[in-house]
């Protein structure tokens, strides 16, 4: 079995998703987890977008890179854009999605992403 962890800065958004997305497709094909650098908390709006789209992330939590032994990994997908992304120490085999941040405070960002970044 494939085990695929997704890495973002706050595991908040991209990568709660990703992992939820991930978990859907994938079934019982791989073992998904995510987690970050500087976890918060899931972000409502990302759980909300998910249940859009049948898809429930509402009992996920916000883990530490550091809580992921990198011997139980075999793919490590980043999905940082602008910030730099937690890296998973070992020797893993990596790919890199560059997504926005939802939560960002950039101004190019439509407001409801914009929203998030006063919920953290």
């Amino acid at each position: 079995m494939q085990r695929i962890l997704f890495l973002c800065v706050a595991n908040s958004a991209r990568s709660q998703m990703a992992e939820g997305l991930a978990r859907s497709i994938l079934s019982d094909k791989a073992m998904v987890i995510s987690a970050g650098s500087e976890p918060s908390c899931v972000n409502p709006l990302a759980i909300e977008s998910m249940a859009e789209i049948g898809i429930d992330i509402s009992g996920h939590r916000s883990k530490f890179v550091s809580e992921v032994d990198p011997e139980e990994v075999d793919l490590v997908v980043t999905l940082c854009a602008e910030e730099v992304c937690p890296i998973l120490p070992g020797r893993v085999r990596c790919l890199h999605w560059p997504i926005a941040d939802p939560a960002s405070t950039d101004p190019a960002l439509t407001p409801r992403p914009r929203q998030a970044s006063s919920i953290r």
